[in-house]
């Protein structure tokens, strides 16, 4: 499926097998969670979209909302808040009122997968609906890829070998369309209690962002 013919989000998408039954018996030990495809938040005309992995179990799996509810989010939302991209410094709940500014959020693999984990096949299937996302960006859009993951996503959307730019923290990358790409490390609770990622790192690689959406505004 091309990206020009795919939609950017679909709720009732099940072409992974794997992950389709393993949202089935989440659903059934939680009643109450999302346990879909989970949807981009954000304006689609946003000039800094945000790229991270998948969903987490008891964060956007349970929410609906991407990096929501779980400790992912926490430096995340924090960070954005801190650079004027969201109205709230916290993400609590899909209905809390939070709203963000010139800025997206989505994942590379829509579904929650078993262990946090999606297979290779599994982040193929999945980028169809990326590579739709990102084909409707204005010129000039800034992505910040969170993890290597996401960072081969982001290069296969856009129709790049997926090792055609090397991931590094902090690296820009000079995309056709006077896209550009940013790589930082995943704000998961084991690299920032690791201190892999620390507040300081990911603020400097956010407000990178920033400064080049200024530069070209």
């Amino acid at each position: 499926m091309s990206a020009t013919s795919s939609p950017a989000y679909s709720a009732d998408c099940r072409q992974c097998p794997r992950l389709a039954e393993f949202l089935d018996t989440v659903k059934q030990l939680h009643p109450d969670y999302f346990c879909r495809p989970v949807p981009p938040f954000g304006d689609a005309g946003a000039r800094l979209v945000i790229v991270g992995l998948a969903p987490g179990m008891h964060g956007a799996n349970r929410s609906g909302r991407p990096f929501t509810g779980d400790y992912a989010g926490i430096l995340l939302y924090q960070t954005l808040h801190k650079f004027g991209f969201s109205s709230r410094p916290e993400s609590i709940a899909s209905d809390d009122g939070l709203v963000l500014h010139d800025c997206r959020i989505t994942n590379a693999v829509k579904c929650l997968p078993p262990q946090n984990k999606p297979e290779t096949a599994e982040i193929r299937t999945c980028n169809h609906y990326l590579a739709s996302e990102l084909s409707a960006l204005p010129h000039g859009t800034v992505i910040l890829a969170l993890g290597t993951i996401a960072h081969q996503a982001v290069l296969q959307a856009l129709g790049h070998k997926r090792n055609a730019f090397a991931f590094a923290h902090g690296a820009r990358h000079q995309l056709e369309h006077g896209r550009v790409l940013y790589d930082s490390y995943h704000c998961s609770r084991y690299n920032t209690q690791t201190r892999r990622l620390t507040t300081e790192m990911f603020e400097a690689v956010v407000r990178q962002c920033r400064d080049e959406l200024q530069r070209h505004s």
